[in-house]
């Protein structure tokens, strides 16, 4: 069973902490036990600021279990027919780029479900990818 990273989980343990990092701490714990871990490359390189060189960030990720998973065709291709999808929907000003639909396509290819902060929207327009939320529900 493979489950896809979303950024916002690893920046949470990466990054300062913040209110979000022991869930975050908690939830990639239990997915090592279900699973193998991977990451997209938008994934790798919205986390790379965190690290000085390219080796420490690859060296952090294999010791945190964590593998990079390269793009196909069929991600690309899912991620750009469902971001124009939203951009012909979307009446508000635009609040997403193609990155966002770039880490769900693969995602919804490569891995079992996605673990990531940001349900809504990944639930709206991958109905069919498993979900998993960090964090408490909210109320």
């Amino acid at each position: 069973m493979a489950i896809a990273l979303d950024s916002n989980v690893l920046i949470d343990v990466l990054g300062r902490p913040t209110e979000h990092t022991p869930h975050a701490v908690e939830t990639l714990n239990a997915a090592l036990t279900r699973g193998a871990l991977i990451i997209c490359p938008i994934v790798a390189a919205e986390t790379s600021l965190y690290f000085a060189s390219a080796e420490e960030t690859e060296d952090t990720f294999k010791r945190m279990q964590i593998r990079l998973s390269p793009f196909g065709w069929r991600d690309l291709h899912l991620a750009g027919r469902i971001f124009l999808e939203y951009r012909k929907l979307s009446a508000k000003p635009r609040e997403r780029v193609v990155a966002d639909f770039l880490v769900a396509a693969h995602a919804f290819h490569h891995a079992d479900e996605l673990i990531t902060r940001d349900r809504g929207f990944y639930r709206h327009y991958f109905p069919k990818l498993k979900i998993t939320h960090v964090g408490p529900d909210p109320k």
